[in-house]
């Protein structure tokens, strides 16, 4: 037989495979960028076409305004100071309870129903509940966006548990490791990459909640200037209020992936 490419090529160097990705990563930026300037283009073209959208560059005038007297910095620090505090309080919580549930049979029959129950009620809606046994401080805005956080990676820190492979597992017991050291060297590791995802999961919940949780009773942050805006009809503070909600959303989470790329090299990738 005439050998085939599967037999004859040899393997990428490492050189080539560091040049491959080089090159995949200039491609992407390239279509990164053609997406951005498309989409600005779009609205711009929607916005002079008799939909009552205002123009990018009215958006921009409105944003410097907003940074130069200090109104935007303050509510984005306050919306973002939120967002941070629930969300690393439901993360924290939500990786020990999601590997508890996953590795001990007893602890998932507890607590799966009550998490489970806990899910099919949307944040939201427990606001007014926690704003009349809490007050109207920032403690029940934090805990709104903490419940959000911790109900989203929870699920995949179990799931990242339950699905590690039990050969792995059964390997390590016959060579006389013990739960302990099982749990840290094989548990952990292959649960590292749903537990990731699960936080950037619950990072995009946490900036969801941050919004409604800030449309009520809040005198500073992204969500209460949108709400304040839209009273006033005042269109270019609403538009600067979403882009910069996603623009911090998509830094956070660029962190992660950043994150999860590190910790997770081991992991085949395409």
């Amino acid at each position: 037989m005439t050998g085939s490419p599967s037999t004859n090529e040899a393997p990428p160097t490492v050189a080539e495979k560091k040049k491959r990705r080089s090159e995949r990563s200039g491609k992407m930026l390239a279509l990164n960028i053609i997406s951005v300037v498309a989409g600005i283009g779009i609205w711009w073209v929607l916005s002079l076409s008799g939909f009552r959208l205002p123009t990018p560059p009215q958006v921009l005038e409105r944003a410097i305004q907003l940074i130069a007297d200090g109104t935007l910095i303050a509510d984005a620090g306050a919306s973002l100071g939120r967002v941070l505090a629930g969300f690393a309080l439901g993360t924290a919580l939500a990786i020990p309870v999601g590997f508890l549930m996953g590795w001990y049979w007893a602890a998932r029959g507890l607590m799966e129903p009550w998490i489970q129950f806990f899910r099919t009620i949307p944040p939201l809606a427990i606001i007014p509940l926690v704003l009349v046994l809490m007050g109207i401080g920032e403690q029940p805005k934090i805990f709104v966006i903490f419940l959000a956080a911790f109900l989203s990676s929870v699920i995949s820190t179990y799931q990242g548990v339950v699905n590690v492979d039990r050969t792995l597992i059964n390997a390590a017991r016959v060579l006389g490791a013990k739960d302990p050291a099982i749990f840290a060297r094989v548990v952990v590791p292959a649960s590292t990459p749903f537990i990731l995802v699960g936080m950037r999961v619950g990072l995009g919940a946490a900036w969801a909640t941050v919004v409604a949780a800030e449309l009520i009773a809040a005198q500073v942050g992204l969500g209460y200037r949108m709400q304040s805006a839209q009273l006033y009809y005042d269109l270019p503070t609403i538009f600067v209020g979403l882009i910069t909600i996603g623009i911090l959303g998509l830094l956070m989470d660029r962190i992660l992936l950043f994150a999860e790329i590190k910790l997770t090299g081991w992991q085949e990738r395409r």
